[in-house]
Parts: C-alpha cells; sequence; structure tokens
C-alpha cells in the first residue's frame, strides 16, 4: 500500500497551488519564469502546477506566447460563494446607486473576511470623474487602513475587536496610517460614537473615505459601505452633507435587512 505524504508536505503543496493562482490573478497574464519568480517556487514545480490547472480549466495558455492566464471559472467559483449574499447586496446596491448619483464618486461595498484581518470588496459604482479611485472586486485590504474595515470593525462586539486587534499587524501602508494599536482602537471608538468611519490617506496616498456600517437584524455589522475620493478634490464645506448622505444609506440598508 502506498504510503500517505505527510500533511506538512499537503500543506505545502497546498500553499503553492495558491501562490501561483494569486501570481496569476496578479499578473492577468504572465510567462512561467515570471509565475515561479512570483509564486517563489521552483519552474518545475509552477510548470507542473500550471499544466494540472490548464486539465481543470481554471488556467489557460495562449499558444502564440506560451503566456499563463486564469480563465473565468474561477469566477464563477466566486459567484458561488456570492449567491448566499443577494439580500445584501439589493439591499445595498439602491443605496449605493443613491450615493453614486448625489456624489459623482466611487462608492465602494465591502464585507469582513472571516479569517483573515482585511475587508474585501464585492459591489461598487465607479466615479464620475475623470480622475477617481478605482477599486477592484475581489481586492482585500487590511481593516486597520480603511474606513470600511473600521466601519466594519467597530461595530462588532468587544470581544471580537480584541481578538481581531491582537492578530492584526498593524503595517505603515501610506503616509497617515495607524500603526500604534490603542490609537485604532480610540479611533473605532469615535467611529463607533459618530456613527460612521474615516480615513485619510491611510490606505493610499493622496485618498480620502468615508463609510458605514451595514448592520444585520442582530445589530451586527455585516457590510460597510464607502464614498472614495482623491483628496484634492475632496470639498471640506460639504462633509457634513456627505456624512448625512452616507448615514442615511447605511440606515436604510439595514433596515432592509431587518435591522430596528
Amino acid at each position: 500500500m502506498a504510503s500517505t505524504p505527510p500533511r506538512t508536505e499537503n500543506a505545502a503543496a497546498v500553499l503553492k497551488v495558491f501562490a501561483v493562482l494569486e501570481s496569476l490573478a496578479e499578473a492577468r497574464r504572465a510567462p512561467l519564469a515570471e509565475i515561479a519568480q512570483r509564486a517563489m517556487t521552483s519552474k518545475t514545480t509552477a510548470h507542473r502546477l500550471l499544466q494540472t490547472m490548464v486539465d481543470l480549466g481554471y488556467v489557460e495558455q495562449e499558444p502564440e506566447t506560451d503566456r499563463y492566464g486564469l480563465t473565468l471559472k474561477l469566477f464563477g467559483l466566486g459567484a458561488r460563494v456570492l449567491r448566499g449574499q443577494e439580500d445584501l447586496l439589493k439591499c445595498c446596491d439602491r443605496e449605493m446607486g443613491r450615493l453614486s448619483r448625489a456624489t459623482g464618486e466611487s462608492i465602494n461595498l465591502g464585507v469582513m473576511d472571516d479569517i483573515d484581518q482585511r475587508v474585501a470588496y464585492i459591489h461598487k459604482y465607479d466615479s464620475a470623474y475623470g480622475l477617481s479611485m478605482q477599486s477592484t472586486l475581489g481586492k482585500r485590504n487590511p481593516l486597520h487602513s480603511t474606513s470600511l474595515g473600521k466601519a466594519l470593525l467597530a461595530f462588532r462586539d468587544e470581544a471580537e475587536i480584541a481578538e481581531r486587534l491582537a492578530r492584526m499587524e498593524l503595517r505603515k501602508l501610506a503616509p497617515r496610517t495607524i500603526t500604534d494599536p490603542e490609537v485604532l482602537r480610540a479611533e473605532l471608538e469615535a467611529t463607533r460614537t459618530r456613527g460612521y468611519a474615516e480615513e485619510i490617506e491611510e490606505s493610499e496616498a493622496g485618498v480620502r473615505c468615508m463609510a458605514v456600517p451595514v448592520m444585520d437584524h442582530a445589530g451586527r455589522s455585516v457590510a460597510a459601505i464607502s464614498i472614495a475620493f482623491p483628496l484634492v478634490r475632496f470639498d471640506e464645506t460639504r462633509k457634513a452633507e456627505y456624512v448625512a448622505l452616507l448615514l442615511e444609506a447605511g440606515r436604510n440598508a439595514s433596515v432592509a435587512l431587518g435591522y430596528r
């Protein structure tokens, strides 16, 4: 009887598969050598994994250039994951559309990753302006540096907040990223008090965002809606208007989900 590979070998193989997938997601189309370098594995291993993924239909290879790229089969998996979120998307889409029409700015919907300390972008309205903040659906950003993440985290119970803060790596990503746990905790308390989160050049230089939580029937944040501005276009005299629009959007979406 063939021996079963040690569990550590199985884990290492899985990590290599996802390293290759993430490399392709980032590069879109890339040759074997670049994929192996990005995934930090050998060309032989990368080639073996890629050929298996081609056979399974998750990766395709361009015959003219020998570059590899992901297929829409992975998108199908992601769509299935979101299948249970139809009510959330429907309730939030209506409010996001109103925010988009009222401001002309980029509007984003994010949910918290239950495993990692990140927020995932699952829906958006692009800005009407040429100079705008473009987000990518499926992108995952750290909770601590985004208004979406802070709006989500601030409205969870204290035990979960403490647990997540203890596991966070507060890396500096932009000029004003919060890297002190006590400062972040104070910011979360302020977010809870005023009802919305804010970040100015914490995730990306030149970007300012504000976000509100979307609550479920139990009063737990299940999503967050944000407005993202280029810093040079943010009109401080309209801030109260932006806040009022956001709070209304969050409240309406929450009520539609059963929050009272």
